[in-house]
């Protein structure tokens, strides 16, 4: 059936990404033997960010989509960044997206084929051992507009780059006497064809092979190579190595001796406003504990997202949103946060939680009554059914709920005013107890008791309805309310002042004198809420122990445009 006559076909085209539109051309015309083949290939040298799930979602969803694999790889060519708890996070960070590898390699477990390319490529005249230092071969390589000029050691014989390369890997060589450089062209365009190194010595132990090696490929050389041991059909990558390409193709062509190649594609990052989203200044932040690790709920980690409370769900949403491009840009980080709570929405239970507490006491309720009130767990998924909650003749509630001298248009407790307490009674407020300095530590009303939600008074009209816990039924909580990391909305281009400098000193703020209501005894870490009237919570890592600690995922509604304008 065509297009014209089926009009879903026509859209479901147009909803393509190009990546999607590339895939489909190639599985249109037969290349790779329909096969279709990607790679997540992360260096364990630190924890993801967003900006990994965003290629995590491109490369496993490919595969997913039509039919293919993806393998998880890790790009572990440099053993003085890397380390095994890296590893085992981002095995993590992949599971909980929801994405599930076909095989995991490593860069190191083609460490001897890399090595015999390498060989071959001397052999053929391609490369050659070059001693001068980095400096030297900085200064040779040119600039865009001059060609560079050509190593002293670059014509030097075959025999003695060989045996110069063994030494390299022998340990014989000191780190940073000696590289091997791929021979290409000193006057292209590309300065990455400008005879580029590709292998360096480390002396530092691999995590996998130990002191086997003390020569080490370049990321440029073990990238596409791994590619094409695999049989990589689509390489994703992001848009700064488009330049880098050309030296993709270029190896692969040293190496392949049949028709497959994999191929290069590259899209756009995932930026975000008011973080970073370099892994060199997270690590700063880690190091300078201005944040209490990868881990922490303002990071744009994966780790710190899930311990915040984000869900996999919306991460997926977000990026699915704002799409693939060739072109890069700055995200909207409330963006992120709408996909957030319209996901938690639909999933989480509402909860009451009292962050400021003021004790309200309803002077003609019984003394020792106890009453239970049916609250509905979620309005938008009526099989979560309800629940009951306990009501009694004194209750907390927000502080920011009762002013003794209201404005006009404050629709909550005030002398005179009437409320509704949610699920429960409408209440009039008359009057408070204050302290010696003047601070408000109780709040008097009186109930009307033929309102209770569900009698037919109870649809007497009120402007105002508040939460509230019962007093004798609450249990303490410590809830942190994470903010933006930073003040503005791109830290990493302020260029006149240190990033560290521009970090929002609202980003966390400690509430530990807390009430929430009983039910929420017996939460678990990671479990996810939404605290009536005030946002969606989840329960922190750290609770331990009977202590129940909240971090706030994300307000109910985005208020920081409006409180920063």
């Amino acid at each position: 059936m065509s297009a014209q006559e089926n009009p879903t076909i026509e859209e479901n085209k147009k909803s393509l990404n190009f990546i999607e539109v590339i895939v489909e051309k190639d599985l249109e015309e037969g290349k790779n033997d329909g096969r279709i083949q990607t790679r997540f290939p992360p260096e364990p040298n630190g924890y993801l960010h967003i900006g990994h799930a965003k290629a995590i979602c491109i490369d496993f969803g490919i595969a997913q989509k039509y039919g293919g694999i993806c393998n998880l790889r890790f790009d572990d060519t440099n053993p003085v960044k890397e380390d095994v708890e890296y590893v085992d996070s981002i095995m993590e960070d992949i599971q909980w997206l929801g994405f599930h590898w076909e095989n995991v390699y490593y860069a190191s477990d083609y460490f001897q084929q890399l090595w015999d390319f390498a060989v071959q490529l001397i052999k053929e005249g391609k490369a050659y051992v070059d001693e001068q230092s980095a400096e030297e071969i900085a200064r040779q390589k040119g600039s865009p507009t001059q060609p560079g000029t050509e190593s002293p050691f670059r014509n030097r014989p075959i025999e003695e780059s060989l045996a110069l390369f063994e030494k390299m890997n022998s340990g014989e060589i000191p780190e940073g006497k000696m590289v091997l450089r791929a021979k290409i062209d000193m006057a292209s365009s590309n300065m990455h064809l400008r005879d580029p190194l590709i292998y360096r010595v480390i002396h530092i132990p691999h995590h996998r092979t130990g002191t086997t090696w003390k020569a080490y490929p370049m990321y440029d050389f073990a990238h596409g190579q791994s590619d094409y041991f695999e049989g990589v059909t689509h390489s994703l990558c992001t848009l700064e190595f488009v330049v880098h390409r050309p030296l993709y193709d270029w190896f692969i062509d040293q190496l392949a001796d049949s028709d497959y190649r994999p191929r290069q594609y590259e899209f756009n990052r995932l930026n975000l406003t008011y973080t970073v989203m370099s892994k060199r200044k997270l690590l700063q932040l880690v190091q300078d504990k201005l944040v209490s690790g990868w881990d922490d709920p303002r990071m744009p980690t994966i780790t710190g997202m899930r311990r915040r409370g984000y869900t996999p769900e919306a991460v997926r949403s977000f990026i699915d949103k704002i799409g693939y491009t060739k072109y890069d840009g700055i995200n909207d980080v409330s963006l992120l946060e709408h996909a957030v709570r319209e996901d938690l929405n639909k999933r989480v239970m509402r909860v009451s939680g009292v962050l400021d507490p003021v004790k309200l006491v309803l002077t003609n309720y019984p003394e020792d009554q106890v009453e239970e009130m049916e609250a509905i767990n979620n309005p938008e998924d009526a099989t979560m059914g309800s629940r009951q909650v306990k009501f009694s003749r004194e209750l907390w509630i927000e502080r920011d709920d009762f002013m003794e001298e209201a404005p006009k248009k404050y629709f909550r407790l005030t002398p005179g005013n009437e409320v509704r307490l949610k699920n429960a009674y409408i209440v009039k407020c008359t009057g408070c107890l204050k302290d010696e300095e003047g601070n408000v530590t109780e709040v008097y009303a009186e109930y009307d008791p033929m309102t209770k939600s569900g009698m037919p008074e109870s649809n007497r009209k009120v402007k105002g309805t508040i939460h509230w816990v019962s007093l004798p039924h609450s249990v303490d909580a410590e809830v942190r309310l994470y903010d933006r990391l930073f003040m503005v909305e791109d830290p990493a281009g302020e260029k006149e002042k240190d990033f560290r400098e521009l970090m929002n000193p609202a980003s966390l703020i400690v509430k530990k004198e807390c009430k929430v209501e009983e039910y929420l005894e017996e939460a678990k870490p990671l479990d996810s809420f939404q605290f009536q009237r005030i946002g969606y919570f989840n329960v922190d890592a750290d609770a331990a122990g009977g202590k129940l600690i909240f971090n706030r995922t994300v307000p109910l509604r985005d208020s920081w445009k409006k409180q920063n304008n």
